[in-house]
């Protein structure tokens, strides 16, 4: 299992279509994926779970994943949170 922590510094968090591009971004992953907010776990790949955790700016999420790609999967994730989602949305 591969798990990072990370903060979300986006302006809008993982809302709406970051949150879109979170769950299509791990759904081209085979591992199982789930991220963590203050002891909240959802599947990755749903959008309503995703959606439901309300990720803020600020907030400290732990991304999850066991399988086959755990740690491609992670490592894509964390770049898009840290990158992709930074510049488009600050």
């Amino acid at each position: 299992m591969e798990s990072r922590k990370v903060t979300v510094n986006n302006k809008i968090g993982l809302h709406a279509r970051p949150a879109a591009l979170f769950v299509q971004t791990a759904s081209k992953f085979l591992s199982n994926i789930s991220i963590e907010k203050a002891g909240k776990k959802v599947n990755a790949k749903s959008i309503m779970g995703i959606m439901a955790l309300g990720v803020c700016q600020g907030d400290e999420i732990t991304m999850f994943a066991t399988g086959e790609d755990e740690k491609k999967a992670i490592d894509h994730l964390e770049n898009l949170l840290i990158n992709k989602l930074e510049e488009e949305y600050v």
